[in-house]
C-alpha cells in the first residue's frame, strides 16, 4: 500500500485503503452486520452505476440524512468517489431545516434513513429525482424514469459491467483537482443562521493526512474505533471515518443515540484505539462516575496525604481507562468548550487526553497538541498545513479573534458571497468567531465567541462561557446560560434533577441550592460579572451536533 504522504488527493488515498485491505472488516452497525472493505467496495460500485443511468453529473449534489450506519458512509463514499458533491444533513434537524437544506443544495437524490423519513414530506423538495432509502437503497420515491429503471435493473447492470468475478483491480476513483468542491456542509451552529459550508477535496485529504501523522502510530490497518459523533458533522465525519476508513481500521457505528450506558458497553466490547469525544460526553462520565467518589470525607483525607494521594490518582486514572476500554492512545476532546475543572482534574490525575479546536470550515482541524505535550486550558497548536494568528497587537496577554489560513480552509458559502466576504479575507485568512490568546510556544487559549461576549456597564469585555462553566461545577447544576438584561446579568439553569431526587430534595430545595450556588459565584467573579439572579430552566437547552447550546433562543428569555 502506497503511503497516504505519498498521495495528493484523497480519492487516491480512499481508493489504495480500498485495495489494499480487501479482504478485513470495515463497517460494522454496533450489534450488527459487518462489511468487509471488499464489499464497500462493490456497493460503491453499484451507486456509481446508480448514478451514470440516472445522469447525476460530477459537480451534481447528493444529500444524505439518517443516523450514522455503515450503509450511509458507502452512499458518502460512493458520492465523493464518484466526483460528485456530498451534502450530509443532521438527522436531528427538524423537517422543515431538512426540506430547505435539500432545496438550497439543489441535490438532484436524497439518501433518507428509516427514523427520518416518516417525517418528511416529498412535496416540499420538488427538484429531487429520487429519494433512495439508507438502510437497503431501495426506491421511495422516483420522479425520472432513468432512476426507477436503475432502481429496478441494478444487480444486472453491475453483472453486465462486471461480467468476471468484482475484484479489486475494478476499483478505480475519480481523480479530483484539489480545489473541486467534495462536500456541502450545512451547520446552524450557534447563531441560528444555516450556511452552506464549501469544502474542497484538499481539505478532506489534509484532514486525513493530519490525523495519520498524529495517530498513524496507533489507528492501523484492523483497529478497532468507535464512531459514535453524527457523521454529518465534520468532527466525526474526518477523525471517525474517513482516516480510519482510509487506514484500513474497522469502524463501528453505533446507529443510535450515544447513552453513557450504550457507549460503556460499546467501549468495554470494542476496545477502541483512539477516541473522539465532545465535552458533554466526557463531563458526565467524571461527574456521575468518578467524581462523587472522590467527595466523601475520608477520600478527602486520603487526597491530602502525598504519598497515598499520588496512589489514589492513578487508581482513578486506571479507571478512566477503563470505561474507555483500555486500549486507547488518547482521548480527543472537541467541538465545544471544555469545563476548565474538569480539564484540571484530568490533567491532575495524568489521563491521556488532549483538548482540540476546529471548525466545519476547516473540514475541521485548526489546532492539535499530543497528550504527552497538551498544555491544560490551551487547544493545542496550529495543525500541519495551518497557520493561525491572534487579530490583536499583543497576542500573548490582549485578546483577539482567531484567525486560521491553509490547506483545511473552506471555499466560502454556497450562494452567500456576503457571509463569505465577511468570513474569508483578501489575504486567505478564516475569521473563526472565537476569541483567544497564543502563548509563546504558540499554544491557543479560547476566550469566548465574539457574538457571544458581553459588554459590562463600564465597558468591559465579559465572556459567559467563564461564569457558566464555574457555575456548571457547582452543586446540582447540570448546564447553565448566562444572559444580559441592561447592565445586569441572569443565569438560566437548568437542574440536575436525577441528584436532587436521589438526596430527597423538592423543588424549593433544589431553589435554595441554586440561590447559594449564586452567593458563592458571586464571591469568585470581578464585580462586573456578579449575577444578579436565576431562573429555573426546566428542559434540556437546544444544542448543536457538536453539543454546543443555541444560545440565540434564550437571550430574551423572562427572569
Amino acid at each position: 500500500m502506497t503511503h497516504p504522504s505519498e498521495e495528493k488527493t484523497f480519492n487516491a488515498i480512499l481508493e489504495n485503503s480500498i485495495k489494499a485491505n480487501w479482504d478485513r472488516d470495515a463497517l460494522t452497525d454496533y450489534q450488527g452486520a459487518t462489511l468487509q472493505y471488499k464489499d464497500v467496495a462493490r456497493k460503491i460500485a453499484k451507486l456509481h452505476i446508480l448514478f451514470e443511468t440516472m445522469e447525476i453529473k460530477q459537480g451534481e449534489k447528493v444529500a444524505i440524512c439518517g443516523r450514522n450506519s455503515s450503509n450511509w458512509g458507502v452512499a458518502f463514499l460512493a458520492t465523493v468517489t464518484y466526483g460528485a458533491v456530498a451534502v450530509p444533513i443532521l438527522h436531528e434537524f427538524q423537517p422543515d431545516q431538512i426540506h430547505n437544506t435539500v432545496n438550497h443544495s439543489e441535490a438532484k437524490l436524497l439518501f433518507v434513513g428509516d427514523w427520518v423519513w416518516p417525517r418528511l414530506d416529498e412535496k416540499e423538495m420538488p427538484a429531487l429525482e429520487g429519494i433512495m432509502a439508507i438502510t437497503d437503497y431501495t426506491k421511495l420515491v422516483s420522479r425520472s424514469e432513468k432512476f426507477t429503471y436503475a432502481c429496478e435493473h441494478l444487480n444486472e447492470l453491475f453483472g453486465k459491467k462486471y461480467p468476471e468475478k468484482f475484484r479489486s483491480d475494478a476499483v478505480s476513483y475519480f481523480r479530483e483537482d484539489p480545489d473541486r468542491l467534495a462536500v456541502l456542509n450545512y451547520t446552524s451552529g450557534t447563531t441560528g443562521f444555516s450556511k452552506g459550508v464549501m469544502i474542497p477535496y484538499r481539505a478532506l485529504w489534509s484532514n486525513v493526512l493530519f490525523a495519520f501523522q498524529v495517530l498513524g502510530h496507533s489507528v492501523k490497518e484492523g483497529s478497532p474505533v468507535v464512531s459514535m459523533l453524527p457523521m454529518a458533522h465534520m468532527y466525526g465525519m474526518a477523525f471517525e471515518f474517513l482516516f480510519e476508513i482510509c487506514a484500513g481500521a474497522h469502524i463501528y457505528f453505533l446507529t443510535r443515540v450515544p447513552s453513557p450506558q450504550i457507549l460503556l458497553g460499546a467501549f468495554a466490547e470494542i476496545k477502541p484505539h483512539v477516541i473522539i469525544a465532545v465535552p458533554l460526553i466526557i463531563e458526565k462520565i467524571v461527574k456521575k462516575a468518578v467524581l462523587p467518589k472522590l467527595q466523601t470525607p475520608s477520600m478527602k483525607i486520603l487526597l491530602n496525604i502525598p504519598i497515598v494521594s499520588q496512589r489514589i490518582r492513578n487508581m482513578v486514572k486506571e479507571r478512566m481507562r477503563e470505561v474507555f476500554g483500555g486500549a486507547y492512545y488518547e482521548v480527543i476532546i472537541g467541538g465545544a468548550a471544555f469545563n476548565p475543572e474538569i480539564d484540571n482534574f484530568l490533567k491532575e490525575i495524568g489521563f491521556d487526553y488532549t483538548v482540540g479546536y476546529g471548525a466545519t470550515e476547516c473540514a475541521p482541524i485548526i489546532c492539535y497538541e499530543d497528550w504527552k505535550n497538551f498544555k491544560t486550558g490551551s487547544c493545542g497548536k496550529a495543525a500541519p498545513r495551518m497557520e493561525v494568528k491572534i487579530n490583536s497587537k499583543d497576542p500573548q496577554n490582549e485578546v483577539g479573534e482567531i484567525l486560521a489560513r491553509g490547506a483545511n480552509v473552506m471555499l466560502g458559502y454556497y450562494k452567500n458571497p456576503e457571509a463569505t466576504a465577511s468570513t474569508l479575507d483578501a489575504d486567505g485568512w478564516y475569521h473563526t468567531g472565537d476569541l483567544g490568546i497564543m502563548d509563546a510556544e504558540g499554544n491557543v487559549f479560547i476566550k469566548g465567541r465574539c457574538k457571544n461576549m458581553l459588554l459590562g456597564s463600564n465597558g468591559q469585555n465579559i465572556y459567559p462561557e467563564e461564569i457558566e462553566s464555574r457555575l456548571d461545577n457547582m452543586n446540582l447544576v447540570s448546564e447553565s446560560i448566562v444572559i444580559q438584561k441592561g447592565d445586569k446579568l441572569y443565569a438560566l439553569i437548568h437542574p440536575d434533577y436525577d441528584a436532587a431526587k436521589s438526596l430527597g430534595l423538592n423543588e424549593e430545595d433544589i431553589k435554595e441550592v441554586l440561590g447559594d450556588n449564586i452567593k458563592q459565584l458571586n464571591t469568585v467573579v470581578p464585580a462586573y460579572e456578579k449575577v444578579s439572579g436565576f431562573k429555573i430552566w426546566e428542559d434540556e437547552f437546544e444544542k448543536t451536533a457538536k453539543k454546543s447550546i443555541k444560545r440565540y433562543l434564550y437571550m430574551d428569555a423572562e427572569i
